[in-house]
């Protein structure tokens, strides 16, 4: 079924195929914009929310098998709504802000049943949205980077607190946002074109480099988390002794300038003195009195009793700290109704990705990415929150649509042994 559907009487093929070709332009040019993430609203919220209407006006359509992702997701932020009720004054200081959190978070649930859409109505956008998210995370690592060395005038603006954060609010989302291209990069240099491997690899060094400088223990972890299990999953599908003697080969290179590239950038002294302080395992922020996880204790506590949550925002403002972990974010913001859809959702997507990691198909390597990812965003969610993370729910998206490929191509396997 096309994305448009519109009468084939009143529009030539001619410009059905110009319009589907504009439509997948201006996917990705969402997907693009994803990495400027300045301030809030962004261009990406505006430009997304503009596409999802135009889409679904056209005829864009949410098939059976994607409608229980957006159930779970309308039910998870009801939740969030019946929180509201829970705030005692809405229009005093920022309580305004509450609902516009609400909103946002309806917003980018949307923006995930769209993105599982249109990847379920063309495979071939998969590959687009890839290599354009691989370009605007090199555009806002360089910008990371450069603000971080002051190599130019007025790019301290993509820095805070001596840490690298791209053209993004917060370093702890910039470093994240930088492991899916990272990980797509390096998937292509185990499988890909050798004579392509020097800009892969020079590429794959720009993101490398941004998210050590993002000097975010999420992102590391999920780096690592993500490039061990990439490797994992591709000796399980490629079994041959040459292609293990190449990953085996490349993984020794990558070791090897990973350990130059650090002990180049600890030669300069901002970045040794930090590197020294984030690398111990508990912050003083973290298990001080009324720390990150004394906090999570007492918020857990606090949950049991208030079944519709406290209200969004609202921990932060009693504690002076957010939450810092989803599944604590989830109970106080949406109640036990949102915690139930989010695990739920969460549970099923990573069901929907496991089934269909290792099955050769165009869309294997893309789904295999996008589940590895989400899998260390559900362990980094335990010391950070994810609930807002745009391409989170992007990478939700995309397992959900290359799940209903993988109904239709086994829908059409069955039609094919049963003809005659």
């Amino acid at each position: 079924m096309s994305a448009i559907d519109l009468p084939s009487s009143g529009v030539a093929q001619p410009q059905l195929a110009a319009m589907r070709l504009v439509g997948t332009a201006s996917v990705a040019v969402g997907v693009f914009l994803s990495g400027f993430v300045i301030a809030e609203p962004a261009p990406y919220e505006l430009w997304l929310a503009f596409l999802i209407g135009i889409w679904f006006i056209l005829g864009l359509k949410i098939s059976r098998s994607i409608a229980p992702l957006l159930a779970l997701f309308l039910a998870f932020n009801v939740g969030g709504m019946l929180s509201i009720t829970q705030m005692h004054d809405l229009t005093a200081g920022n309580h305004l802000d509450g609902p516009i959190y609400i909103a946002v978070s309806t917003f980018l649930a949307l923006s995930s049943v769209f993105y599982a859409a249109i990847v379920e109505d063309s495979e071939r956008r998969l590959k687009l949205i890839f290599n354009t998210w691989v370009a605007a995370a090199l555009i806002t690592a360089s910008l990371g980077i450069l603000g971080y060395f002051h190599a130019v005038p007025g790019f301290d603006i993509f820095t805070r607190y001596d840490r690298a954060m791209g053209a993004f609010q917060d370093p702890n989302v910039f470093g994240p946002y930088l492991v899916t291209p990272s990980i797509y990069l390096m998937h292509g240099l185990l499988i890909g074109d050798l004579k392509k491997a020097p800009i892969k690899g020079i590429c794959l060094f720009v993101l490398a480099f941004g998210i050590f400088l993002s000097f975010s223990r999420a992102a590391w972890a999920l780096f690592a988390f993500a490039s061990m299990m990439l490797i994992f999953c591709m000796l399980l599908k490629h079994r041959s002794n040459r292609f293990r003697l190449r990953i085996l080969v490349m993984s020794l290179t990558a070791i090897i300038l990973m350990v130059v590239l650090l002990i180049v950038a600890l030669q300069f002294p901002q970045v040794s003195d930090l590197f020294s302080t984030r690398t111990q395992l508990v912050q003083s922020y973290d298990g001080g009195h009324l720390g990150r996880f004394e906090r999570h204790s007492i918020g857990f506590m606090m949950s049991m009793e208030r079944p519709l949550g406290i209200g969004p925002l609202v921990f932060g403002q009693i504690f002076r700290e957010d939450e810092h972990n989803t599944w604590l974010k989830t109970l106080t913001t949406y109640g036990w109704l949102g915690f139930f859809c989010w695990v739920s959702m969460i549970c099923w997507t990573i069901y929907i990705g496991f089934r269909n990691l290792l099955r050769e198909r165009p869309w294997q390597p893309f789904v295999m990415i996008a589940w590895i990812v989400i899998l260390g965003h559900v362990g980094i969610g335990n010391v950070i929150d994810t609930d807002h993370w745009r391409h989170l729910y992007m990478l939700i998206g995309i397992v959900w649509g290359c799940g209903v490929l993988e109904q239709k191509y086994q829908r059409s396997l069955s039609r094919r042994e049963a003809a005659p």
